[in-house]
Parts: C-alpha cells; sequence; structure tokens
C-alpha cells in the first residue's frame, strides 16, 4: 500500500512540476492535469488501482499535450526571430548604393594618379 502511495505522490509531483510552465494551453493541458488530480482524489478514496491507473495516464497526457504546446510555441518565437523579407525594391536599392560607391572610387582612383 505505501509502495502505490509513493508512486501515486511522485507521479503527482512530476504532473504539477510541469503545470505552472505549460498552463497558457487552455484545454488540453489543464485537461490533462485534471485528469491526474482525479486519479489522486481516487487514491484518497481508497480506490488504490483504480487511482494509480488514472494518474499514470494524466501524467502521460500532461506530458504529451504539453510537448505540443512547447512545440509551437518555439515555432511561432522562431518565427518572430527570422528578419524581414525585403522587397525587390530594397534589394534594388542597396545594390544601386553599391554600384554608385565602386563606380566613385574608380573614377576617383583613376584621376588620382
Amino acid at each position: 500500500m505505501s509502495r502505490l502511495f509513493v508512486v501515486a505522490a511522485a507521479m503527482t509531483l512530476v504532473t504539477f512540476s510541469f503545470g505552472p510552465t505549460l498552463a497558457a494551453d487552455d484545454t488540453k493541458v489543464k485537461s490533462a492535469t485534471r485528469q491526474v488530480e482525479e486519479g489522486a482524489k481516487t487514491i484518497g478514496d481508497g480506490k488504490v488501482g483504480t487511482g494509480v491507473e488514472e494518474t499514470a495516464k494524466g501524467v502521460g497526457n500532461t506530458v504529451v499535450e504539453g510537448s505540443k504546446y512547447a512545440g509551437q510555441k518555439v515555432k511561432e518565437s522562431g518565427k518572430a526571430a527570422e528578419p524581414e523579407a525585403k522587397t525587390a525594391w530594397d534589394h534594388l536599392k542597396e545594390g544601386a548604393g553599391a554600384f554608385g560607391s565602386s563606380v566613385k572610387t574608380f573614377v576617383t582612383g583613376l584621376f588620382s594618379k
């Protein structure tokens, strides 16, 4: 009995440690966390086998949904960090500036000798 309680307590602790980090997903992560809570309550009601099973499923679901959510956030932050796309006009202005500078350097070099 005490071994099952320790396992259930450890699973609950792991789940709640993921909770604050991944709580921004309002639907799936919170639902999985509630599943862990319900499993822990079932253990407290004396239905250890059912409670441990429900808690374990909840921990697994929390990890899966939390990973999906974290992946979405990393993807969003990667897009936010991308440099702005340049238009053809921007490229043309840069090229014209570089070309003008090259011509100036060439002509100045010819007449300075």
